[in-house]
């Protein structure tokens, strides 16, 4: 069984979010930006009148490494592609590719991506797939 993240109070509006269906990241009402990882002040400005906003669900693909000594509870998708995202709204997260052949022929760095959500135990994981499905 993979592992699955814990919901804290800072995070379980994101949490909230990816169960219905939805990518939620914060931003500032002082600097007008978003940011993720949640956290209760603005990492830029130090701001903190926050709120939680609906993103696209478009991102692009920054960077990735393609693992293929499997961490426990993943040991039927290695080789997979542990990668860095940019959401649409600017911000980088940590996530999965999926819906591709985790090969570097098939994971150009710049390409568009959309969240797809993974139900693991009580949360839903966002990970990401090639924008307009399967390559």
């Amino acid at each position: 069984m993979k592992p699955a993240p814990k919901p804290t109070p800072e995070t379980q509006p994101f949490w909230d979010g990816t169960a219905a269906g939805e990518l939620r990241i914060q931003r500032c009402l002082s600097c007008e930006r978003h940011y993720f990882y949640p956290r209760p002040n603005c990492p830029r400005c130090g701001g903190d009148q926050v709120e939680w906003v609906r993103a696209s669900g478009r991102a692009t693909l920054y960077s990735y490494v393609i693992n293929h000594r499997p961490a426990p509870g993943f040991e039927e998708e290695a080789p997979y592609a542990i990668a860095v995202v940019e959401l649409e709204e600017g911000v980088r997260m940590m996530t999965n590719i999926v819906g591709v052949e985790n090969v570097p022929e098939q994971l150009p760095l710049d390409m568009e991506l959309q969240v797809v959500f993974e139900q693991r135990g009580d949360v839903h994981v966002p990970l990401f797939e090639p924008a307009g499905g399967a390559r």
